[in-house]
């Protein structure tokens, strides 16, 4: 049976596993300092409406606004929708667990609109399914006009397959990739002059956590990258089951007609071989903004499907907000 996990305990835990993962790689604190980028912090304790949308105006402000970075282009927002909707953790609401809720995404939506974007696409990869975003979102019982009317000109696609593109785009990582050269992905992660990260904070089983760079993982396609993926050519539809066989353990290749490993000799183990793709992938396609939901979430695991997991209370709710320049 699911329980109640307060915050508390899951901060304890999740620091607990980033730190052990900090301390056993030593080299790393020998490398080179990285850049920065302005970070906000703030607490809402529910998703209300007015709460929210004044926390993350408070936010954009305090790490330079937003008007500079998106006015008058093409803003590409990956959100977090892992998982079908119906799977649930003692049946609360998915955006209180493991999906990025809606109303981080319309409020989002909103202010990105507000500062002048000329075109947002809300995106996200459904499990198993060629159908629109907004019949994905309804069986998870939301109301998919909220986002779609929070700002003009919005867009939703489905990035699981081809979409609206007449063929996929070839995302090159820089100085070869980990595990990967490059990565084919729907149309519009290339289309885009901007690219936001909204992710759901969380604990993820192979990862340790899973914030704004993880959630890129998403965006690969499963018509590729898929267990039932074809085999030289993408499959028109994405099929059943997720990326595991291809990108987590290793058992069968992407399709041939993308780009293949690097080392196909390297360990089929997702310990090794997640950090890589997920690096990779942040490398191809940069994140401009990142807005990471800590307001509900669950501990555990990403997501109900495995044993052991518990809702985090918000009794001390954090929407934590990153800019990545």
């Amino acid at each position: 049976m699911h329980r109640l996990q307060s915050r508390r305990e899951w901060l304890i835990q999740t620091t607990s596993v980033v730190s052990g993962a900090w301390l056993a790689g030593t080299s790393w604190l020998h490398a080179a300092v990285a850049p920065t980028a302005p970070v906000s912090v703030a607490r809402c304790t529910t998703y209300d409406t007015a709460e929210l949308l004044a926390a993350m105006q408070k936010m954009f402000d305090q790490i330079g606004g937003l008007k500079t970075l998106v006015n008058g282009k093409t803003v590409g927002i990956k959100v977090n929708l892992t998982g079908g909707p119906e799977i649930r953790v003692n049946d609360q609401p998915v955006g209180d667990t493991h999906y990025t809720h809606p109303q981080v995404i319309a409020a989002t939506v909103h202010l990105v609109g507000k500062a002048g974007a000329r075109r947002i696409r809300v995106l996200e990869s459904p499990m198993s399914t060629t159908g629109s975003l907004e019949e994905y979102m309804a069986r998870a019982n939301w109301q998919p006009r909220d986002i779609l009317g929070a700002a003009a000109n919005v867009e939703f696609e489905n990035t699981n397959f081809l979409g609206n593109g007449k063929k996929y785009s070839r995302l090159v990582v820089p100085n070869g990739g980990l595990l990967f050269p490059a990565y084919d992905v729907n149309h519009s992660y290339e289309d885009c002059d901007v690219f936001v990260s909204i992710a759901k904070m969380k604990d993820h089983v192979t990862a340790g956590i899973t914030l704004s760079m993880k959630n890129v993982f998403g965006a690969l396609p499963c018509t590729i990258y898929g267990g039932n993926a074809g085999v030289q050519e993408p499959s028109v539809l994405p099929g059943p089951g997720n990326r595991s066989l291809v990108m987590h353990v290793g058992s069968r290749a992407p399709s041939l007609s993308s780009p293949q490993e690097t080392d196909p000799a390297s360990m089929r183990i997702p310990g090794f071989r997640l950090p890589r793709v997920v690096t990779d992938l942040v490398a191809a396609r940069p994140i401009h903004l990142a807005v990471i939901d800590g307001i509900e979430t669950m501990s555990g695991s990403e997501g109900p499907w495995n044993a052991g997991v518990a809702r985090v209370s918000s009794s001390t709710s954090t929407l934590a907000q990153i800019q990545a320049l």
